[in-house]
This record gives structure tokens, sequence and C-alpha cells, in this order.
């Protein structure tokens, strides 16, 4: 089955917002066996709309479009479909009623134009919208399928699965059993994983593998497609378990397991308890940590020693120390985690210091130039990077690195 992705919202055009939606799609399309005939992006214009659905609905099957069905003026999405396809609009009673409690829940002020979430072209069928306001809604024309969906990412990730994937299964008439694994690594490229899996036998019916690099990780889902629901299982284990024989030293997690939700995981089952001193992170460890529910089991503190009187009021890093070797060096980082671990009463300390650039670098600590301390659980441990990105991207990386040096240590894979 070939399908065409359509995301649409002024925003697209003018780089204000960055079309992830389309992305996210077409990796759940591939995962199903289907095939992308086109992706589009386009303006909130009626005749953009009309044009480019019949681009689509030329080369494909099916079309799902996301965005421009909420309240306001320039949502038109619903109207120019109905338009296209000469279909007047109808309001849904119940899914109106569903708006109207949401907004009572949630006590939001109600304004007439909400009411327009509830309308929908004659003869569509609704996709309900566990996370947001706006129903999106299927319609069939012409042995074709259109399915329309909010654009808020968080809402397509939501709604994409169990409200479009079925009703592009019924379309099709498959009755096969798609399942899939994502392997999620982290210290390695994308080409030496490509290099390692072609060497595997994974010569299995229904099975296939797709690369999606997720900086500053990679991620390798398996796909299984078999009538047979416990032939799918089987295969995907096999290639599973021939894959991770060969990638186990970087593979971190699996699914929707992160770095953060994969640690934190391991600190709570052990009983362990962790403090973070961030400099160049600047509190993104910790950010990222409590993002996990439950992290007040064993996250204790962060702090962020920016300064080099934080370092030394807060952590006890001594004076000459930083005179002698500076703040970005191996023994300030070891001395921050040994200090943060002291200075909260935990089994580990986290520490980051490190050049992000763009400039502060030198022929000695050029930019990028980054250490990352781990105390606790055995010799401190401080790893010298040298990466090469902007500024975000090193704080990131450094973070994910400094996650996975304590996972390491916490299983025993050092």
């Amino acid at each position: 089955m070939n399908i065409g992705i359509l995301t649409i919202g002024n925003e697209l055009l003018t780089g204000t917002i960055q079309d992830i939606n389309s992305s996210y799609i077409a990796r759940q399309i591939k995962i199903q066996g289907w095939k992308i005939s086109s992706m589009l992006s386009v303006g909130d214009s009626e005749e953009a709309i009309r044009d480019a659905l019949a681009f689509l609905l030329a080369r494909s099957n099916a079309v799902v479009a996301t965005g421009g069905l909420g309240p306001t003026a320039d949502d038109i999405t619903t109207e120019a479909i109905a338009r296209t396809f000469r279909l007047p609009l109808y309001t849904d009673e119940e899914v109106l009623k569903e708006i109207r409690s949401r907004f009572e829940r949630f006590r939001f002020e109600w304004t007439p134009n909400n009411a327009k979430q509830a309308m929908f072209p004659e003869g569509a069928r609704t996709i309900f919208n566990p996370y947001g306001t706006a129903w999106g809604f299927a319609l069939e024309w012409e042995g074709r399928l259109i399915t329309v969906i909010p654009g808020v990412p968080a809402e397509v990730r939501m709604i994409f699965p169990e409200g479009v994937i079925p009703l592009l299964k019924e379309l099709c008439g498959t009755s096969d059993h798609v399942l899939t694994r994502t392997i999620r690594l982290f210290g390695i490229s994308e080409s030496k994983i490509d290099q390692a899996v072609s060497g595997i036998d994974l010569d299995l019916p229904g099975i296939g593998i797709g690369f999606y690099p997720r900086f500053p990780e990679n991620q390798l889902v398996i796909s299984s497609c078999n009538v047979s629901l416990e032939q799918a299982e089987l295969n995907l284990r096999t290639a599973e378990e021939r894959i991770t024989a060969a990638l186990s030293k970087y593979i971190y997690g699996y699914d929707e397991n992160t770095i953060e939700k994969t640690v934190a995981a391991l600190l709570t089952e052990k009983g362990l308890t962790l403090a973070v001193a961030e400099s160049l992170t600047g509190g993104l460890i910790t950010d990222r940590l409590t993002d996990v529910p439950g992290s007040s089991l064993f996250l204790d503190r962060g702090i962020v020693a920016y300064s080099n009187r934080c370092k030394t009021d807060l952590l006890g890093v001594p004076e000459d120390v930083l005179r002698s070797h500076g703040a970005v060096s191996a023994e300030t980082a070891v001395l921050m985690a040994e200090g943060v671990r002291k200075l909260g009463g935990t089994d580990f300390g986290l520490a980051t210091t490190g050049i992000a650039g763009p400039s502060g670098g030198s022929a000695e600590k050029p930019v990028g130039t980054v250490f990352a301390a781990l105390a606790g659980g055995g010799e401190p441990v401080c790893r010298r990077f040298a990466f090469r990105w902007d500024r975000r991207r090193i704080k990131e990386v450094t973070a994910h690195w400094s996650l996975e040096m304590l996972r390491r240590r916490l299983t025993g894979d050092e």
C-alpha cells in the first residue's frame, strides 16, 4: 500500500516550526511494511491543500494529513477538505460535548470558536483525541482513504498508532501481525552499526531492519510481519538475539527505555542514591533524571556549579587545584563528583565540566573539551572528550555520556 503524507501550516513554510510529524509518521508506516509515495508540506491555504491532495491521491491509496484543525481563523483544513470534495459540514454533538467537558475540567474559558473543532465533512468518521481538543477525522473517497489529525507532535504520537493505523489496516485488508522492537545504542556510529548488522544472518520471513539516528544515540528498529502471531514473535525474538549478540557493548535499552529511564530503574532496583554537580551541562542531567516519575527515590540533589567560587564553596574543590589545573580538567571534575557525593551523602556523584564554545578554547583545551566524572561504587573515573558540535549538542552528548558512565558502573560493563 502506498501512503502520502501531508503536513499543513504556515509555520512549516517559514521555518518557525520544524516538521517532525512527517518523519515520525513515515517511520511508523515503514514499520507496518507499507510504502511512502510522497511527503508534502503546504501552508494554510485552501488552494494549496486542494492541490496537494490531488497530487497525493493520484499516487497513493491513502493520505495522512496533519495540522489546521484548531479553533482559530487560520485553521482551515476541515473546511478546505470539505469544499474540495463538495461535502457539507456537520457538528458532531457528542464530540462537542466532550470538548466542552474538557474545558470545564481544566477550567479553561470557553469561546464560541472552539465549537469549530467538532465540525466534520459529511460522511467522515471521527478520530478520538485523548490529549487535545481537536478531533481528527477519516474520509473515504473513490476507494482511497484520507485521515486528518491535529499537527501538535505530542498529539500525533498519541493519535496515529491507535486512531490511524487501524484504519489503514482496514483499508488494505491486511490480517498480518506486525511486531516491532527498538534497540537503543550509544557510543557507536550508524555506519558501524550497519557494518555489524550486515554480517548477521537475518534471512527470516517478514523481518525488516531500519536505522534511525536520534542524536546523540542511534536506534535500530526490527519489524516482524507474519500472518501467524506466534511466528512473528519467534522471528522477532530470533533477530533480536542475533543483533544483541553482535552489538551488546553499545546497547543501553530497548523500546521506550531512554538512558535516564534505564539509569533510574537500576538505581531504584538496587536502592542506591545519586547527587549531580554540573558546570558545562547547566542542570541538563538533573532535568533528564527528573523527567522520570519516582526520581525522588534515588536523586538527592543537583547543583549547577558554574563558577569557580561555587565549585570551591559548595563542592570543596581547592582553589590551588583550580589555579594549577583549571576548572576544565580531570582533577576538578573528579573533585566535583566526590564533593557533591559527600555533600548529599549519596552512593554516587556525577560531575561535568568543559568548554561548550563558541569561544573560550585554547590550543591545549579547544572548544569541545569535556570532562565527565563519576564517584562511588569503586575508584573514581573520569573521561575526557573532544566534541566538535555546536554548544547545545555538546551539552546533550555530555549529559548522555555521563548517564552512560553511571549505567555501565551499575551493570558492571565498564
